[in-house]
């Protein structure tokens, strides 16, 4: 069963075992980030919380996040994850967004970041006036899977590098899996722990995840799960 815990007046956290979804409420609407894993109720939950008009925005497409978008006939997604969300049978229609596009919520403008690598339409969103950035999958201190079809770790470390150049407009971070919130060092951790993968500066232990073999780079910060190569 998922957990509702409030983070202030207008935002909430659920936690759904290892993964969590979040709901910005403004003065006008709310906004339901990702839908969780085993979830399917995720609309009703923040229907519970709040008497707003829900829009749902999907950071991307794997499973564990998608697990009540069926309660939406559309949301807001990366057009480039759509391949990946029709893979896990994702049903209804997608509002593309990139870059630079702002959902207004009411006094609340969230702001799409554009960050493949973990997959190809990973979205983050700046939370403008509260100054927070949500990053999805891309920027936790638990294990970012970086193995598998869809990943990219070259766009994965671009992607962080560019976030970076956002520094300056936010001050905590809310991820996905691991640790709420962490700090906006973690970027520039995980791109430097990445550039050490990709120049096969650092050795990684082989593990097995969900039936896959990968290989677990362990940093003090984070792991990251990457191909056998």
């Amino acid at each position: 069963m998922a957990d509702v815990i409030k983070i202030n007046d207008s935002t909430w956290r659920i936690e759904d075992g290892g993964v969590r979804f979040l709901l910005f409420c403004g003065t006008e609407k709310a906004a339901l980030i990702d839908t969780g894993m085993t979830v399917p109720n995720a609309k009703e939950i923040a229907e519970g919380i709040t008497d707003l008009p829900i829009v749902l925005i999907n950071t991307h497409a794997d499973p564990d996040h998608i697990s009540g978008n069926a309660s939406f006939p559309e949301f807001y997604m990366s057009p480039n994850e759509e391949e990946n969300y029709r893979n896990f049978k994702g049903q209804g229609t997608i509002l593309p967004v990139k870059e630079g596009d702002e959902i207004d919520l009411g006094g609340r403008v969230l702001r799409v970041i554009d960050i493949p690598g973990h997959t190809p339409g990973s979205i983050a969103i700046l939370d403008v006036k509260n100054r927070v950035l949500v990053s999805g999958d891309t920027v936790s201190d638990s294990h970012i899977f970086m193995f598998g079809p869809m990943r990219n770790l070259d766009d994965y470390i671009a992607s962080l590098g560019h976030l970076s150049e956002y520094a300056d407009q936010f001050d905590e971070i809310y991820p996905m899996h691991g640790s709420f919130p962490v700090s906006p060092d973690l970027i520039g951790q995980l791109k430097e722990g990445a550039e050490q993968v990709r120049a096969g500066e650092v050795t990684g232990k082989e593990v097995e995840f969900y039936g896959n073999k990968a290989l677990l780079y362990k940093f003090p910060y984070a792991g990251l799960l990457c191909d056998l190569k």
